[in-house]
């Protein structure tokens, strides 16, 4: 009875075998002394009712049994404690090179569990039928236990022999608590994924009378998370009132995970407070999930919240925890935190996968970070990873937007290679690329190609084709491509009609005509606005019509519509129109803050502002400065102008080298400061003395 206990509480003792080994011994050297060897001994605590229980109890939750903690290992080792090192009847001393070593070393539980675990292995690769399971099994003799039945299914993959195996074992033997036996074999399913079989199979236990436990039910949830159907997971634990089974802390945290993914946000971060404040032991998974919950509803400090607790509570983040988190800083737009995550995921050893890489695309694509997202492709590129149509389109936006037209084109070659069919969006941005740097056989050969795929050129391709012909000064093709739109029934819309009146300021005054009626079939208020710039016409309020204007326009293109129109005044030498629409501009808030003063400084801003509405602005501070010193206001002791020290992306020049050349041609005192970049400064010494200069030469020029 003594080695049949030994036997079978086979995940619990160490085997006889490795007390009759030294471990300090060289194999290689010849035994010179005997050696004593401590039987194993249960102590009173340990009854083989127990011992199946600690056996099986969690066998249902994880892969493998669980290690004892040192104090359990310690116990066995020593069952009777300290004082059993004094009685000679917990020794027996043993020649190792005896028969009775070698019969031990046969009788130990290594050989037992061997033979077990071999029955396993034979199971997951014989064929499921009653007949081959039966052969295998009845060669583990007629003396089996409950604990061997658990050994062999326990180590099973193959589902359908496990089912049959359960069965034999039920048979033959007479269980004390049959649920475990069912609850292993659950696990056999969960293993493999078999949710519809595991559901049966309880069923079978219902059946047959067998009661289920907080195992079981732990058990099956977790089988419908592994098989990604959170509603089942919800299903199940839902049932378990109805059992009088009050789930246990482990149950409560995988519904966190199951609760989140079913869609039920509310329940999930109930349960997660819950968790908090008693402290339950959540897993990577379940915190991945809450990062998820998080960044789907656009609470991105809680996604940072929830990774932060995680690491104090100890719990490691695995890759697709960090990928999680990375996906939800892409969608923040807050690529810096990528780039901080990524580098601790590279920090603690971990391995980026396709959806890292896709996940920093995603973000640093988002956020414009060009060379960052550049690298990301390459790197990409030299694993042999596979981008897909829309990772392609992320970076073709980006390219669009930041003016990289050959690294958009080296994409597109690269997409075509890799056989990406391109998509509506792509051939979009390979037109606006190619559009905004005027370059137009590429364009118009994009967009063919789109055509050729099967995809109608929509109301932004056409735009960027018209803004293409506008640069190159077509404006033959602009009207043909404003036709092409009215064909299609596509309605103009503000943005549209902005980038038409964008290329009116681009053309000859000889060719604004043609130009003039697209404009006033797009948009008749417009139409009129720009029909008494360019003839010239002083009849009528213009400035109440210009009002109107830009009352009726949406208020992301009102800015942009001044811009051009005051560009146009510059363009037809009409200053005078070019105030009055900045001071409308002014009036109705599309202007603001474009001149400031303190005692120190008296500053022009100029930076959000076209070439036209800078140099008209400066005109009017200009005047407003000498208005003040001709009514004897005091300057102070700095004026500036700020230009902003960008340059646009599809242009090698911004405002600031632009207005460095107008401001020689005025004689103008204003220099860039070499420390505030973007600021052109001047004394009020100087600044006097040129307005004074520039009000006597006007007397000559008048005389």
């Amino acid at each position: 009875m003594a080695y049949n206990l030994c036997a079978s509480a086979s995940s619990l003792y160490q085997p006889l075998w490795n007390s009759l080994s030294s471990p300090s011994r060289d194999p290689k050297t010849k035994p010179s002394t005997y050696y004593f060897t401590k039987l194993p001994t249960f102590p009173p605590q340990l009854k083989p009712s127990s011992l199946l229980q600690l056996t099986t109890t969690h066998v249902s939750l994880r892969d493998s049994v669980p290690q004892q903690s040192a104090k359990e290992e310690e116990n066995v080792r020593d069952p009777i404690g300290k004082e059993a090192g004094t009685s000679s009847k917990s020794y027996v001393w043993v020649n190792p090179r005896s028969a009775k070593a070698s019969e031990l070393r046969r009788k130990s539980y290594d050989a037992r569990y061997s033979s077990l675990v071999k029955a396993s292995e034979d199971l997951n690769s014989c064929e499921a039928s009653v007949e081959e399971v039966s052969r295998v099994l009845n060669g583990l003799g007629h003396n089996l236990l409950e604990q061997d039945a658990v050994v062999v299914v326990n180590n099973m993959t193959n589902p359908a022999a496990a089912l049959l195996a359960m069965r034999y074992f039920r048979d033959k033997l007479k269980f004390n608590r049959e649920e475990v036996m069912y609850n292993v074999t659950m696990k056999v399913l969960r293993k493999c994924r078999k949710m519809s079989e595991a559901e049966e199979l309880f069923d079978e236990m219902l059946q047959r009378g067998v009661k289920p436990d907080n195992v079981t039910f732990s058990t099956v949830i977790s089988c419908a998370r592994m098989c990604n159907l959170p509603e089942k997971a919800v299903e199940w634990f839902e049932k378990m009132s109805s059992f009088g089974i009050t789930p246990d802390d482990v149950t409560y945290s995988t519904m966190i995970d199951a609760y989140g993914r079913a869609g039920n946000v509310e329940k999930a971060l109930n349960l997660y407070d819950r968790a908090r404040a008693e402290k339950w032991r959540l897993d990577a998974v379940t915190f991945s999930t809450l990062i998820k919950i998080y960044g789907i509803s656009g609470n991105y400090d809680g996604c940072l919240n929830v990774y932060e607790e995680m690491k104090a509570l100890g719990v490691k983040p695995n890759v697709v925890t960090l990928n999680t988190l990375l996906d939800a800083m892409g969608r923040a737009k807050r690529p810096w935190k990528a780039k901080i995550i990524y580098k601790e995921m590279i920090d603690s050893g971990l391995t980026p996968t396709f959806a890292t890489y896709a996940a920093l695309l995603r973000a640093y694509g988002r956020a414009r970070y060009g060379e960052d997202a550049l690298v990301v492709y390459r790197e990409m590129k030299e694993k042999s990873m596979e981008l897909n149509v829309v990772l392609y389109n992320t970076l073709l936006s980006m390219c669009a937007d930041l003016g990289y037209v050959d690294e958009a084109s080296r994409i597109f070659e690269d997409m075509k290679s890799c056989k990406v069919e391109p998509d509506s969006w792509t051939f979009s941005s390979l037109i606006t690329i190619f559009s905004c740097s005027g370059r137009v056989s590429e364009a118009e050969n994009a967009l063919n190609a789109m055509v050729e795929a099967g995809f109608e050129p929509n109301l932004f391709v056409l735009t960027s084709m018209i803004q293409c012909y506008g640069k190159a000064q077509q404006s033959d093709d602009v009207v043909k491509t404003f036709n092409r739109l009215l064909e299609l029934g596509i309605t103009p819309d503000d943005r549209f009609c902005g980038c038409l009146l964008n290329v009116v300021t681009q053309t000859p005054v000889e060719e604004l005509g043609k130009l003039v009626q697209c404009v006033e079939k797009g948009n008749p208020k417009l139409g009129s606005v720009v029909k008494l710039l360019v003839q010239d016409n002083h009849e009528g309020n213009f400035k109440e019509q210009a009002a109107e204007l830009f009352t009726s326009v949406a208020a992301d293109v009102k800015k942009a519509y001044c811009n051009c129109l005051i560009d146009l005044c510059v363009n037809l030498n009409s200053l005078e129109r070019a105030c009055e629409l900045l001071d409308l501009g002014l009036t109705l808030d599309i202007y603001t803050d474009i001149q400031s003063k303190s005692p120190t400084q008296w500053s022009l801003y100029l930076k959000s502002l076209s070439l036209g509405a800078a140099l008209t602005a400066l005109h009017v501070w200009i005047n407003d400065l000498t208005k003040a010193v001709e009514s004897g206001e005091v300057l102070p002791p700095v004026l500036g102008i700020n230009t902003g020290h960008g340059k646009h992306k599809y242009s090698d020049k911004g405002l600031a080298s632009v207005f460095e050349s107008h401001l020689k041609e005025l004689n103008a005192p204003f220099h860039e400061a070499p420390d505030k970049v973007g600021w052109f400064l001047t004394t009020k010494v100087a600044a006097e003395a040129w307005l004074e200069a520039r009000k006597e030469a006007e007397v000559v020029a008048a005389v």
